[in-house]
């Protein structure tokens, strides 16, 4: 009995110490699976969040630019050919940075930000339209508005500005009477500076009327008649048929030098540092004063877009005051960072005067 004692008590542990093993990795193989079952659907989701773009753009504070300084050596508004008024402080145009070709994570991210917001990517890059066919009309869109911003200005300064005829159509009521190149001077006796004028003047006639434009032609001054048409869709309002364009009549020369930059929001900026060089005293009052707006050449500031995130792209680059297109103004009360006062602004004329308003101590009209 004692051998068969013996052999019992031999073999024992070792068929205990062969299954042993073979539990505790069949309890690992079991975790890794499960683990790895986990992980794939996440793996996945990770991969796709990473690899599809979504149909959204995303809008946030872009670049500020002191219209009174410099860019890479060059001065933002350059004026040659005559003296310019000494300048401190800042006049601040802004921007809206725009972020396309967004992954789901990214544009998930920009969102939570509370900096940016997303809109579908149509409404900035039409389906019809290339990019570089967007990026195209914005170039040009900034270059009308630089052209508006110095006629604005130079008409706000009283200098001289000349308004021609660039077009007469070839079966308008005006052809055979004005000529292209024609300087137009009055409208019935009044005197038009701008496109707006000529074409308000005109506006407010009826067709059929006979009325009197005054040109210069040729250095002569003249008075030509001509009866108006109807305005194609204008519902009764007069009609010359022709193309004016304004010209500045000045002994020196306005350059802006912003590269990169496109869209017509920085006319109002650009208009008030040609007037800050042209004219003694600071507009800014040495302080940092930043805005937007479209501007035409009679000085009319228009809305903008993207309102929310210039705000927060003027304070962060250290703004106090800022100016607000009138029409922009409900907008911009609803996220107006900290320290920011918002002035509102509807013409060139009251800009100016509420600048001039805050550098005496005074107050200016507010959103």
């Amino acid at each position: 009995m004692t051998p068969r004692a013996n052999i019992t008590a031999t073999r024992g542990p070792p068929l205990l110490f062969r299954r042993g093993p073979t539990s505790t990795l069949g309890r690992v193989n079991r975790r890794i699976v499960t683990l790895v079952a986990a992980l794939v659907p996440v793996l996945a989701l990770l991969l796709f969040g990473m690899s599809v773009t979504v149909p959204f753009v995303a809008l946030g504070p872009g670049p500020t630019f002191n219209t009174l300084g410099e860019v890479d050596g060059k001065q933002v508004v350059e004026i040659k050919g005559t003296e310019v008024d000494p300048t401190s402080g800042n006049l601040n145009m802004t921007t809206v940075s725009v972020r396309d070709g967004l992954n789901i994570f990214e544009a998930f991210g920009y969102w939570l930000s509370g900096r940016h917001g997303l809109v579908p990517r149509e409404e900035v890059y039409p389906a019809e339209k290339t990019r570089d066919q967007v990026k195209e009309e914005n170039t040009q869109e900034m270059q009308q508005s630089e052209s508006s911003a110095e006629l604005a200005a130079l008409n706000y300064l009283n200098l001289p500005v000349a308004v021609e005829v660039s077009d007469v159509s070839a079966d308008g009521p005006a052809a055979g009477a004005l000529r292209e190149g024609d300087q137009l001077l009055t409208v019935n006796g009044e005197p038009v500076r701008t496109v707006g004028e000529v074409q308000k003047a005109v506006a407010a006639l009826s067709p059929g009327t006979v009325v009197q434009i005054g040109v210069r032609r040729d250095g002569q001054d003249l008075t030509v008649p001509v009866t108006l048409g109807e305005r194609p869709g204008g519902h009764g309002a007069g009609y010359l048929g022709i193309t004016p364009t304004e010209n500045p009549e000045v002994p020196f020369t306005v350059d802006f030098n912003l590269a990169e930059v496109g869209g017509p929001s920085a006319g109002l900026m650009f208009t008030l540092a040609v007037i800050d060089k042209l004219s003694p005293g600071e507009l800014s009052g040495g302080e940092f004063v930043a805005g937007t707006g479209t501007i035409d050449s009679g000085g009319a500031v228009g809305p903008i877009g993207g309102i929310q995130y210039k705000l927060i792209a003027a304070r962060d680059a250290g703004a106090t005051t800022f100016l607000v297109p009138a029409r922009n103004c409900d907008e911009a009360r609803q996220r107006t960072p900290d320290g920011l006062r918002l002035v509102k602004v509807e013409n060139l004329d009251g800009a100016v005067e509420a600048l001039d308003s805050l550098n005496a101590g005074g107050e200016a009209p507010a959103c």
